[in-house]
């Protein structure tokens, strides 16, 4: 099982995806598809999409992270990588001893493989690894005096004796520290107690505070207690800046802060990223903060929010008049909670930065939001990616943003299966936009037509103009160069992304040519496809299957007959698997 059976056999490189598979056995092209037409093109290899999908399931708070404690981003990439290649292996050595085979049962145990090793890392937990002391006194010692930042990389690893040594410049009588940052360290209960009178003794003299990711691989029970004992030291503080991310808080851990967040009217930044936060903890949030009349950033990304957490963080939003940069990416939310927080933004009139990018919107968010939209003059940078806007809601979309934000930077509406019957309203917008730096319209499908108006749109002026990506986008060579031919000339571009596409080999050499004076500036062009064909619409959704599957445990084998029934992508299959055997194993303990 090398790499090109992999390539050769994934029907899609992800969820709801698709792309053209060869069948192994004669030759023949047949077509598997997933739930959207975003992915009719090339895409990373399945080996790379499962490493990135490992890693994201280890850095993500689960049942499983609250027992065995949560990896840090690094590790988790680390762990991935070399797990999936240790599958890999075993997978391939039985690929290699039943070469007349379909590779299935080679696939299966690539999954069981996959499955087994990342267990063993989330029981392993969290590798300490305890910084030099002298590396962090001296970070503190060169500090201003207004900052004291232990964070590290590796993670700096807290006992009680490290607090007592770290901590007494915080303790120091007439020190001038309004900024205390722990983010990136594992507090144990012990250095807790030893930080709970100098915290106390401090904090009506900080404004910010970061405790993000700050019991890293402590058990549960642990962690809350160290939580609680921070909450109530600073209890009272007059903060404007509080970072509580990658702490996998869930509704127990927001609650722990209690504390905390109920005695803070003043706040203007608030992090809760890849905390856990569930709809009950989206409405413990809104429950226990007091006030937020003052709030300029308000960030959520990648938590498990959903429509009803998305209901009760409208709540919040609507109580912020002042917000500038909001984020809510990667939060499972959908079109009814998509609606209610574009609702609930309109009163943001002071808008600069905006994200939701990676949700399950559609096309009556879209349209939602471009009413919205309208009151935000001062926008600057807008996410819109992976939303399924389609070509109604971007239209849509490009049409509110074309008359306002004239200031806008960066627009990014990557995925959202936009074709060229939008790329005139599309082309429109980007004309108006003369500040915009960075464009991307990756992963749709604008072909040629939608990318010779693209490049039309941004002929005259644009000097700023650094990044355009469009990549994925079935753009052939008369595309292609029409585009290379016009961001060329722009003095501060830095990267043309167009790889993904069905560009000639004769269109790839005069596009390289286009760029001979600066090749660094061309993306690579290693995932073209010259021979790349055009799909049509008769496609087949998993998402029964998918449904099906995630409702109970089946057996191996019955399991990967239904996915190849279902026309299901290699990366689909195996991710799959490892969820259903992960969570047997789990289980059965």
């Amino acid at each position: 099982m090398n790499q090109k059976y992999l390539e050769k056999t994934a029907a899609a490189d992800g969820f709801g995806g698709r792309q053209r598979r060869k069948d192994v056995a004669d030759g023949s092209g047949r077509t598997a598809v997933g739930g959207g037409r975003r992915q009719g093109r090339k895409r990373k290899s399945t080996r790379q999409n499962l490493v990135e999908r490992m890693t994201k399931n280890l850095v993500t708070p689960s049942i499983w992270s609250r027992k065995y404690g949560l990896l840090s981003q690094k590790e988790a990439e680390e762990d991935a990588k070399k797990l999936e290649a240790a599958a890999f292996v075993v997978a391939n050595q039985q690929f290699e001893k039943e070469s007349d085979g379909d590779g299935s049962s080679a696939i299966q145990l690539y999954a069981k493989e996959s499955s087994r090793l990342m267990i063993e890392v989330i029981k392993r937990g969290l590798v300490m690894k305890p910084e030099k002391e002298l590396n962090v006194l001296d970070k503190i010692k060169e500090s201003d005096g207004t900052a004291f930042d232990i964070s590290g990389n590796p993670r700096t690893v807290i006992g009680a004796d490290d607090a007592e040594k770290l901590l007494k410049f915080l303790a120091e009588p007439g020190n001038k520290y309004t900024k205390i940052c722990f983010s990136n360290t594992s507090y144990g209960r012990d250095a807790a107690l030893v930080a709970e009178p100098i915290l106390l003794s401090l904090k009506d003299q900080l404004t910010e505070v970061d405790l993000s990711d700050f019991v890293a691989g402590r058990q549960e029970e642990e962690a809350l207690e160290v939580m609680k004992i921070f909450s109530l030291a600073l209890e009272g503080s007059k903060l404007r800046y509080l970072d509580l991310s990658n702490n996998a808080l869930g509704e127990k851990g927001i609650r722990t802060f209690e504390a905390l967040l109920k005695s803070q009217h003043n706040l203007e930044e608030l992090y809760l990223m890849n905390d856990g936060i569930s709809e009950e903890a989206a409405v413990a949030v809104c429950e226990l903060i007091p006030s937020t009349d003052k709030l300029k950033v308000l960030q959520f990304h990648n938590n498990m929010t959903g429509d009803e957490g998305a209901i009760a963080i409208s709540k919040l939003v609507q109580s912020s008049p002042l917000l500038e940069d909001f984020r809510c990416s990667s939060t499972r939310i959908g079109s009814e909670g998509g609606v209610a927080l574009a609702q609930a933004l309109e009163i943001c009139t002071y808008m600069k930065k905006l994200d939701l990018r990676d949700n399950m919107f559609g096309v009556d968010v879209g349209l939602a939001l471009s009413k919205t939209l309208l009151a935000f003059s001062d926008l600057c940078e807008i996410y819109l990616s992976y939303w399924n806007l389609e070509d109604e809601g971007s239209i849509a979309l490009a049409n509110a943003l074309k008359d306002f934000a004239p200031s806008l930077e960066i627009l990014d509406m990557a995925g959202n299966d936009i074709t060229a019957k939008a790329a005139s309203a599309l082309a429109s917008c980007i004309a108006s936009k003369q500040f915009l730096s960075k464009l991307n319209l990756g992963e749709n499908e604008l072909k040629d037509e939608g990318a010779i108006l693209i490049a039309k749109a941004l002929e005259d002026g644009h000097g700023q103009l650094s990044e355009v990506d469009m990549n994925t986008n079935m753009i052939r060579r008369g595309g292609a160069r029409c585009l290379a031919q016009v961001v060329v000339s722009k003095p501060g571009l830095k990267l043309l992304n167009n790889n993904g596409s069905y560009i000639s080999d004769e269109g790839i050499d005069e596009v390289k040519d286009v760029f001979k004076s600066s090749p660094s500036v061309l993306g690579p062009v290693d995932k073209n496809d010259p021979e790349g064909e055009e799909y049509d619409e008769e496609d087949e959704e998993l998402g029964v299957a998918f449904n099906a599957l995630s409702s109970q445990l089946v057996p191996v084998d019955k399991l990967t007959d239904r996915l190849h029934s279902a026309g299901g992508s290699t990366l689909l299959m195996i991710t799959l698997l490892i969820t259903r055997l992960m969570a047997s194993r789990l289980i059965q303990e």
